[in-house]
């Protein structure tokens, strides 16, 4: 009896199949959504190694418990400057990265 090969496939190659290819804007709206989500959780769980409530950190930012909840699910919606406070708040860093074209720009 022959043995079947199974056909693999790369993550890449799933998106680029079932969200469209790099540089559409399906896909752009995708991998933003994606790491806002990301944001969300690294917020949260920073939150949660400081052993703080979400009020708590609401008060140390100057914002609501709704806030932060709503933070913690998807940052999209959250400024930058917000952001900022929320990192600051939990004496944590946080670093950017500009990329313009193939090139990292380096802010000081």
């Amino acid at each position: 009896m022959a043995t079947k090969e199974i056909k693999t496939y790369s993550l890449a190659e799933m998106k680029d199949k079932y969200i469209d290819k790099v540089g559409t804007p399906e896909r752009d709206e995708y991998e933003y959504e994606l790491r806002m989500n990301v944001l969300g959780k690294i917020i949260k769980s920073a939150r949660q190694e400081r052993h703080l409530t979400q009020e708590e950190l609401g008060k140390l930012v100057g914002v609501q418990k709704a806030q932060i909840s709503k933070l913690e699910s998807s940052a999209n919606s959250a400024t930058i400057d917000t952001i900022l406070k929320v990192f600051k708040a939990l004496k944590a860093e946080i670093n950017f990265n500009v990329k313009l074209e193939d090139k990292f720009v380096k802010l000081a």
